[in-house]
């Protein structure tokens, strides 16, 4: 197996310093057909998506996708972007932040899932299995509890 990107850690890196220091975290992302955004604010086969902490629900900022529910024109919608399709993220109160070089999407060759259905209903708060593995074959990621 070859080395990591290390682009998602980069954008990981530069989301957290974004948010330290009171600014608003901006990707921009090249839209292809492994890319779910609205349609209708994509322009010239691109999109700038608002990352922070108020305008996103769910922000996974992980190692092959970057995924979260925001709300485009008053209508709830899930995000999906492969982080290879990810050519910026910055600032956007001062504009700093770091370039990338967009990479096209090789899906992996076994067994392992794509891009998930938009119109899933992905909410782990339902899955009735205890310890939230919903008994498939896709690993779910570990998220805190609140316990009073």
């Amino acid at each position: 197996m070859g080395e990591t990107s290390t682009k998602p850690y980069l954008i990981r890196a530069l989301h957290e310093w974004c948010t330290d220091n009171g600014y608003t975290p901006y990707i921009t992302v090249q839209v292809d057909e492994h890319t779910v955004v609205p349609a209708a604010h994509v322009r010239d086969g691109q999109i700038t998506l608002n990352v922070g902490a108020l305008a996103t629900n769910r922000l996974v900022l992980g190692n092959e996708f970057i995924e979260f529910q925001a709300r485009f024109s008053g209508v709830t919608e899930n995000v999906y972007v492969p982080v290879g399709a990810v050519s910026a993220i910055y600032a956007r109160e001062t504009g700093a932040g770091m370039g990338f070089e967009v990479q096209p999407y090789e899906p992996p060759e076994t067994g392992s899932p794509s891009a998930p259905d938009a119109s899933a209903d992905d909410n782990p708060d339902d899955d009735p299995t205890p310890g939230g593995d919903g008994g498939g074959d896709e690993p779910k990621r570990p998220r805190l509890t609140i316990v009073k």
